[in-house]
């Protein structure tokens, strides 16, 4: 049986929960997956000796994690010759999906968040079949004093949670699974 790998790249470490997640609902549909931390290695794979790959990337003031970027330019043409799905985590998309924001709010947050997906893709010249934006997580336990304050602005423009001694998790699980089953269900007969 051949693995699906699942590469993150990570600043605070939700995007790392993320890959958890995603690997625990990889293996309850019977499929092997390994995890790899761009962070630690920018460069940790043979590629080729997977049946698909998830990569997953968190997304800081607009931009995905460089390491990420670095490596889809790396393995571009390696990873179009197989199934591959794109996380995007963010806390944008943790802005589109919150209630109590307006139509015109909504509207702007969603903009953003795929603005920032077709940067990605453009600047890397990779289009995955699959894709797909995930609210992140504010992590103020974790941020230095400087982002702490500057996240704590950002978090009242958008309505999200502004006491800095604890952290807020936004991510829609339930709907991370559907995304992961759709994308195992794909996988080919060597994955299983």
């Amino acid at each position: 049986m051949k693995a699906i790998a699942i590469i993150y790249a990570t600043r605070e470490g939700h995007t790392r929960r993320v890959a958890e997640h995603i690997a625990a609902t990889l293996i309850a549909h019977g499929l092997s997956p390994e995890l790899y931390d761009l962070g630690a290695d920018p460069d940790p794979v043979t590629i080729h000796r997977f049946a698909g790959i998830v990569l997953a990337a968190s997304v800081h003031f607009g931009r995905h994690e460089a390491e990420m970027v670095d490596f889809v330019k790396s393995h571009r043409a390696e990873l179009e010759d197989m199934p591959c799905a794109f996380i995007s985590v963010s806390n944008a998309k943790a802005a589109a999906e919150r209630t109590g924001t307006t139509e015109r709010q909504h509207a702007q947050f969603a903009a953003e968040v795929e603005s920032t997906i077709a940067r990605f893709f453009k600047e890397t010249g990779w289009h995955p079949r699959w894709t797909m934006p995930v609210a992140g997580a504010l992590v103020y336990t974790k941020y230095n004093v400087l982002v702490r304050f500057v996240m704590k602005q950002i978090a009242k423009r958008t309505g999200a949670g502004t006491d800095t001694s604890r952290d807020y998790v936004y991510t829609d699980w339930a709907g991370l699974d559907r995304f992961v089953e759709d994308f195992a269900a794909a996988m080919p007969v060597a994955a299983r």
